[in-house]
């Protein structure tokens, strides 16, 4: 097939005109074809070119090859060349021969476009006959030879990768701007354009358009625009890739393309002479690579994982004897960013690419292959990972011959050692996997498994989902066992593993997270028995080795090297169970995850106790649980005391026995079993830290005090007598003087928790208000000044027993009456509290009894004698007459006419008295102070 040509140049006068016009076209060629072409073909020389130029400057001018397209589909290819003078003698005439190549049309042969650079078969003027000469076809330049190709491409080694990248990417997304090349002449242009579709797909090279020279870039169409340095200038940027090839590339500009791997393999097979590669393998990067790689072209690590990957893929499809080529290849391919076998210049990751290309490789060839081709990569695989960073794959022994693992062993036993034993690296990661390889490879590390377990059991207790961290809804000190911390008179803590100072005992004055304490008789500060810990990931455990806890893809391969290796097994299960003595509760959440044969294997009591999942669902199963635990453990407790604190932290996490359980727990083990497991003083914070309404405690008392009296400190002795007075209240052996008793013990145990201080209070309220209290206890409370427990006193006088009782015993209204109305001024807290119970609940109560229980209490009243009688006529005669009665009788006043003493004064007052004197009435029963609200 012929194609149609056309000729254009300053011509004389003819039946077109004269001037620049086209003077030879081929019948078919369209009218709107020439009109498009005129603007295509035109030819500026340079700027800097001589005006007048003779033969030899004629032929150094540039010459405008283009390939461009058409407005129709189609292509136009054409030459335009200076010619000097026109047929009048001008300067400045031009000779432009083109061929137009109708859509989807090629040139004869298939051949590239670029090919067609400086053939024969181009005219530098019009036919004679005014009619062009057919081309079947066009001889290439020697400037496209092979030879002459290759030795440019070495030439402009610095920019090759760079111009192909750019070249590629303007060829895949026509929108992606234009490639602008900087050469002192145009026959170098074509040269990179002849390089560029070369590497290009078949398809794309054909499409390319491109010319080789234009004085005015900006202005041109094309995707490569070849200029001049004196043509007009173009900015980098999105529309213009501009390569300067007038001088070496600086190290900013190499880098910047240093990233594309396709364009530097091109490169590179380029410099090597062996662009055949290219047409035989495709342009992919795999494909390239490995096409290189047999053909010995030194490739980076990134190629070179590339071509791994590719032959993986390809496995199944490769002739053995090929697949054999390949991966011997790849075996001895040594990157060129490596500077040494086991290091990369390009970085770990650079490394990391190619290994794991082989990885996957061998993966995909092992016990698929025959062992002959496959061995060479199982070796080279195993030494990369060694001598690497990355994960060390898993080898089987079949993979490798006898001679081949007695060479590696002797080649990779340091580095195999020292992987093992490195501190920097998480234990559950590489050192395991080189634990493996040393098996394989039968390389001795046994002396490296002690310290390896004692890494692996840290990072195992810092797995977040065992963490155990302090909860905010419970303001009470924990230690890191789990449970309140001792008491102040209990041995100092250690520092955590933190480095942080311990926390401050949970009935200490100092506190980490301070709560409202009490006052009064030795008040000070305690809480109650609630959770006082959470668990959950948001913990941190103290730091492992490089501060890296395991993680749930390593507990698999921990598990593995834990079954095959008994030595290292024995290791980890005593470093942990070391652990677990020390933090139970954070061991028994690990070991829940991480799933070791704990249970399967004897000794190691603390493991196997956090190992039981024993954990009780509720307060009703902790006793049962706890033996359970214990005889989980698999020692007594006599032999091995520490396993009795390890099972009360793993069943009491974070709270503390009730008083019911602490008695259990001492009397069913003994107070010498508890001394010497340490468990003692817990035993004591289950007692002073209980609720007010256990009522187990005052008898876990009576035993702390039996059991441990010479080893107890004041203050815990204190604590507990308290505790013993307030179970005693009410029995035959609660003898006199309690609330002075009571200050005693207080003053000896200050500061008071506050569970017992309430406790302690409301056993003294209920006992005074019982109705049958020795005569003083009354008195004793009065002149106590003891807000707290005047507030207590008060609190249960207005309780609903209290009010029952009233409304159904005649005497027991006569007795509080009584006691209500005396000791009149001795303590201004006292007269308060005794107005308003006199008015609030007194009152209400009397004024509803029945006739004949009222008849009752006023002859109770009179038996009492000293005016008991009309006192409480007068405090119960309604009306103000009434009032006035009770004011100007004179009753109820002391020696001192009823005026108001300081605490302790008490001028007039018989504490031997069961009554004391009469208070004076108020108004309505009341001072007027008295509706104010009372705590």
């Amino acid at each position: 097939m012929t194609h149609a040509q056309l000729h254009y140049t300053s011509a004389p006068p003819g039946p077109d005109g004269s001037g620049f016009r086209f003077t030879a076209v081929s019948a078919d060629v369209p009218q709107g074809v020439l009109r498009e072409a005129e603007q295509l073909i035109g030819y500026e020389p340079p700027r800097d070119a001589p005006a007048r130029p003779d033969a030899g400057e004629l032929a150094d001018f540039p010459t405008a090859f283009s390939f461009s397209e058409l407005s129709d589909g189609g292509r136009l290819l054409s030459r335009s060349v200076y010619t000097g003078v026109d047929y009048s003698g001008r300067w400045g005439n031009f000779h432009a021969h083109a061929l137009h190549l109708p859509a989807g049309a090629r040139l004869p042969d298939g051949a590239l476009p670029i090919t067609a650079w400086d053939s024969r078969r181009w005219g530098r003027q019009t036919p004679a006959d005014g009619r062009p000469e057919p081309i079947d076809r066009f001889e290439p330049s020697g400037l496209m030879q092979l030879d002459a190709l290759v030795a440019f491409a070495a030439s402009r080694a610095d920019r090759l990768a760079a111009v192909l990248a750019d070249v590629r990417a303007v060829a895949e997304d026509p929108g992606a701007g234009q490639v602008v090349l900087v050469e002192r002449d145009s026959a170098a242009v074509a040269q990179w354009i002849a390089l560029a579709c070369a590497v290009l797909p078949r398809e794309q090279a054909h499409r390319l358009t491109f010319t080789t020279y234009t004085r005015r870039p900006a202005q041109a169409r094309q995707q490569i625009i070849g200029v001049l340095p004196s043509s007009e200038t173009v900015a980098y940027g999105h529309r213009h890739r501009v390569h300067d090839c007038t001088r070496p590339a600086d190290a900013t500009e190499a880098a910047e393309f240093a990233a594309d791997p396709w364009a530097d393999v091109c490169a590179r097979v380029w410099r090597a002479g062996r662009p055949d590669l290219f047409r035989h393998h495709g342009p992919g990067l795999g494909s390239l690579a490995a096409a290189a790689l047999t053909a010995r072209v030194p490739l980076p690590s990134a190629a070179l994982a590339a071509a791994a990957h590719w032959v993986r893929d390809r496995a199944g499809d490769l002739p053995e004897d090929e697949l054999t080529r390949l991966v011997a290849a790849l075996c001895e391919a040594r990157p060129t960013d490596s500077t040494t076998p086991g290091s990369v210049a390009g970085g770990p990751s650079a490394a990391s690419g190619f290994v794991e290309g082989l990885v996957s490789l061998f993966a995909r060839l092992d016990g698929q292959v025959p062992a002959a081709v496959s061995a060479p990569l199982a070796a080279h695989v195993l030494a990369a990972a060694v001598r690497g960073t990355g994960p060390v794959p898993v080898l089987h022994g079949a993979s490798f011959t006898p001679e081949a693992r007695m060479r590696l062993g002797a080649e990779l036993g340091y580095a195999i050692r020292a992987g093992v034993a490195d501190p920097a690296q998480p234990p559950t990661g590489r050192p395991l996997g080189l634990l493996r390889v040393a098996d394989l490879l039968d390389i001795d590390c046994t002396d490296l498994l002690p310290e390896l377990a004692a890494r692996l059991a840290q990072a195992l207790m810092d797995l977040p989902e065992a963490q155990v961290r302090p909860s905010t809804a419970s303001p009470e000190a924990r230690t890191d066992r789990g449970h309140p911390h001792p008491s102040r008179h209990a041995p100092a803590a250690p520092a955590d593993r933190d480095g942080a100072a311990p926390t401050a005992p949970w009935w200490s004055t100092t506190r980490t997270d301070p709560t409202q304490s009490g006052t009064g008789i030795g008040a000070g500060t305690g809480n109650g028995t609630g959770n006082g810990i959470e668990v959950g990931s948001g913990g941190s455990g103290g730091g492992g080795s490089a501060g890296v806890s395991a993680g749930r893809q390593d507990l698999a391969v921990l598990r593995d090297a834990v079954a095959e290796h008994p030595t290292l097994r024995i290791a980890l299960f005593g470093a942990l169970d070391a652990h677990a003595a020390d933090r139970p509760v954070t061991a028994a959440r690990m070991l829940a995850v991480a799933d070791l044969p704990v249970q399967g294997h004897p000794g190691f009591p603390h493991l196997r106790m956090c190992a039981s999942n024993a954990l009780p669902t509720g307060a009703g199963d902790r006793r049962t649980a706890f033996q359970g635990v214990l005889r989980t453990a698999g020692v007594s407790t006599l032999s091995e005391p520490a396993v009795l604190r390890t099972a009360l932290d793993l069943v009491w996490p974070g709270v503390l026995p009730t008083g019911h359980e602490a008695s259990l727990l001492l009397n069913e083990l003994g107070s010498d079993t508890h001394r010497a497991a340490g468990t003692r003083d817990l035993l004591i914070d289950a007692a002073l830290a209980a609720p007010a309404d256990d009522r187990a405690v005052p008898a876990l008392a009576d035993d702390l005090l039996r059991c441990f009296m010479t080893e107890l400190a004041p203050g815990q002795r204190a604590a507990l007598l308290l505790l013993e007075l307030a179970g005693l209240l009410g029995t035959e052996g609660e003898g006199l003087d309690w609330v002075q008793r009571a200050a005693a013990l207080g003053a000896n145990a200050r500061p008071v928790p506050a569970p017992v201080l309430e406790r302690v209070h409301r056993a003294l309220a209920r006992r005074l208000l019982s109705g049958s209290v020795p005569p003083g206890e009354l008195y004793g409370l009065v002149r106590s000044g003891d807000a707290d427990l005047l507030a207590a006193y008060e609190r249960a006088a207005r309780s609903d027993r209290v009010g029952d009782r009233l409304r159904t015993v005649p005497q027991y209204v006569a007795d509080c009456f009584c006691d209500w109305s005396s000791h009149p001024g001795v303590y201004t807290a006292w007269d308060e509290t005794a107005a308003a119970l006199l008015a609030k609940v007194l009152r209400p109560i009397v004024r509803a009894l029945p006739d004949g229980d009222l008849a009752l209490v006023e002859s109770l009243l009179e038996r009492a004698g000293r005016g008991k009688l009309d006192a409480f006529r007068s405090w119960n005669r309604p009306g103000t007459l009434g009032r006035l009665a009770g004011r100007f009788t004179g009753r109820g006043r002391g020696k001192d006419n009823g005026r108001n003493h300081d605490k302790g004064s008490g001028t007039g007052d018989n504490p031997s008295s069961r009554y004391g004197d009469v208070a004076p009435p108020y108004e309505d029963g009341a001072p007027p102070y008295d509706d104010r609200e009372r705590r």
